[in-house]
């Protein structure tokens, strides 16, 4: 629980409404999470299909499962997604005024929970697949694939003329919200909050006793299962618990990770990074000596640094720019897999033919 005592700030029990950063900062990170993941999955998937493949085709739903098992497991043991719990601020429930506050611990009651794994898991899915949908039916526009009387391509030309209004207006909307969150207008900075009913409130010092309280006698509570009914809930939940435990670990190491990534690879941190990995310029390369058995270059461009004679069947290496006969550097780096000239390692493959206007 270390990271919540990190994120509290010095706010008055009256007013534990987040700042603007915190709720933005909680809002990128399962942002930033997914497109990580996914570029991990397509670098496994080239290089391997037959194992990673599937995981690849499927990403979207898989991503969309596990992140139902990790948010379900954080709403109902913190009220509070993975994001939010990370940041150490919890969901309040809206209007219960007339009630004493519910500590974190308690998880939300089951009507805000379903609403908010509605439309924290549900709504991206559906938003990823419409994107993805878009992109299909522009290429299919551009490329001419359905014939032109078609009432489809009519129909999805529609769509597509109305898409970006549509998206424009969408992300308008949470601007809006955001600025009067910003102005002290608004209880919540998204429109997804005020969906779900609930607002979002750092957690105080009882909730995170609650928390830590509850953790330690759910590890030290066992009590043994009696029919086999109980057994098969007890195992289900223990497994579906034990995933959600895991996800949720390994997603706190690479959000840090991801975190790092970003510190490294921001603009304000160029300098700090060139002068951690600048290395002294090497000398420039020694060309061998006479008596070794890679000659210097001749005088006369047009001869072979090889056989010494007027070259035949121009090559060049790439690995070093020099130009040989194709038959002489052929056997040379064959059996010596380096260039004659500088030594640098270099393979068949590398050999380029050359053809002059006068051949």
């Amino acid at each position: 629980m270390a990271e919540h005592g990190a994120h509290i700030t010095t706010a008055s029990v009256a007013d534990d409404q987040p700042s603007i950063f915190e709720v933005v900062a909680q809002d990128s990170l399962m942002t930033a999470v997914r497109p990580a993941l996914q570029h991990v999955v397509k670098v496994l998937a080239e290089s391997n299909p037959a194992h990673y493949g599937f995981f690849w085709r499927w990403f979207d739903e898989i991503f969309t499962l596990l992140d139902l098992l990790l948010q379900q497991h954080y709403l109902s043991k913190t009220s509070a997604s993975f994001s939010e719990n990370f940041y150490g601020l919890k969901r309040i429930v809206m209007g219960d005024t007339h009630k004493p506050e519910r500590l974190a611990s308690a998880g939300l009651p089951k009507k805000q929970l379903w609403k908010s794994i509605m439309l924290l898991v549900l709504l991206p899915y559906l938003k990823v697949k419409l994107e993805k949908l878009v992109s299909s039916l522009r290429e299919e526009d551009e490329y001419s694939i359905h014939p032109p009387s078609s009432r489809w391509k009519q129909f999805y030309r529609a769509f597509l003329a109305a898409y970006p209004f549509v998206n424009m207006a969408w992300e308008g909307w949470f601007f809006v919200q955001q600025l009067r969150y910003i102005l002290g207008k608004a209880q919540h900075h998204s429109p997804l909050l005020r969906l779900a009913g609930v607002r979002l409130g750092r957690l105080t010092i009882q909730d995170i006793q609650a928390l830590e309280h509850k953790a330690a006698e759910a590890s030290m509570m066992q009590q043994p299962a009696r029919s086999v009914g109980e057994k098969i809930k007890s195992a289900l939940k223990k497994a579906l618990g034990g995933a959600a435990l895991s996800l949720s670990t390994g997603l706190s190491v690479g959000v840090f990770f991801l975190q790092f990534l970003e510190w490294w690879y921001s603009s304000e941190n160029q300098e700090t990074i060139k002068s951690l990995t600048a290395l002294p310029t090497p000398p420039p390369p020694v060309h061998l000596d006479y008596n070794s058995d890679s000659p210097l270059l001749p005088k006369m461009k047009t001869v072979c640094p090889l056989c010494r004679k007027t070259r035949v069947n121009d090559t060049v290496l790439a690995t070093s720019g020099y130009v040989f006969c194709y038959r002489c550097v052929f056997n040379y780096v064959r059996s010596h897999q380096a260039c004659p000239i500088t030594g640098y390692p270099t393979e068949v493959q590398h050999l380029i033919k050359l053809y002059s206007p006068e051949n």
